[in-house]
């Protein structure tokens, strides 16, 4: 990565922070609310709160979306290509996708919680299932974007399977796997939060209403604000992924 890129995406990053933070700021100030708590007062009670044990809230949020989106990740992949390989099959399993893609998922939280009980495994099961969809759709679009002549190329000079999926296939939807997969990242975050609302005692969902229905509106922010922070940063790692594995985009 060019240290003109570098310097391009920090200032990008300050400039985002800056204003985020002065809007905050400036309808705090304005506003005079106690539910609208001041950010200096909220960045203050961080360290607090995390030498509270804020952390093993944190971190049992942060296993389930990285569990949720590896088993998405896997389950998309292998759909996709054999949807592409398959072409027959693959056109019924696009029929159910294309059925299913639309479904509220979340209104199936109930029936998951019934069916796998109230702990991590119907979380990441709601991750798992809310963004599937949205991963096999945009890799087999990436996949049909194919062209067909790269193919016949490599077969022609004796390419076996293994080697068109490691050559051709893999990076020509790698850039693509990528950038859905940071858009899918948002939305875990945000299942992950309701999921934790209900039937446990972990996680930053659950730390935050709980500071929300104790009136402890510093603590709830404060709460936001890391979750907030972990969803940024895993943004940037898949970003950072994308540059180190794709060079050929820049």
């Amino acid at each position: 990565m060019s240290r003109a890129t570098l310097s391009s995406s920090a200032w990008k990053i300050a400039v985002g922070i800056f204003v985020v933070n002065l809007v905050w700021f400036v309808a705090a100030v304005t506003l005079r609310m106690p539910v609208l708590v001041n950010p200096i007062e909220v960045y203050a009670r961080l360290g607090q709160v995390l030498r509270e044990g804020m952390w093993t809230h944190l971190a049992a949020s942060l296993w389930r979306i990285v569990l949720g989106l590896a088993v998405s990740l896997f389950l998309a992949l292998v759909t996709a290509l054999f949807m592409f390989r398959f072409r027959k099959v693959g056109g019924i399993i696009d029929a159910v996708v294309y059925f299913l893609y639309p479904v509220p998922k979340l209104a199936l939280l109930p029936v998951v919680m019934l069916l796998m009980g109230i702990g991590d495994a119907a979380k990441v099961t709601m991750i798992v299932l809310i963004i599937l969809f949205q991963l096999i759709v945009a890799i087999r679009d990436s996949l049909r974007q194919i062209p067909r002549e790269n193919f016949l190329t490599l077969t022609s000079l004796g390419a076996s399977g293994f080697q068109l999926l490691h050559h051709l296939i893999l990076p020509s939807v790698l850039p693509d796997v990528l950038s859905a997969l940071r858009v899918a990242t948002g939305t875990a975050i945000s299942v992950l939060f309701v999921t934790e609302t209900y039937g446990t005692d972990r996680g930053m969902g659950y730390y935050i209403v709980d500071a929300w229905m104790r009136v402890d509106y510093p603590d709830m922010y404060a709460g936001i604000v890391l979750l907030s922070l972990t969803g940024f940063l895993l943004f940037l790692l898949s970003d950072l992924t994308e540059r180190l594995l794709t060079p050929w985009r820049r």
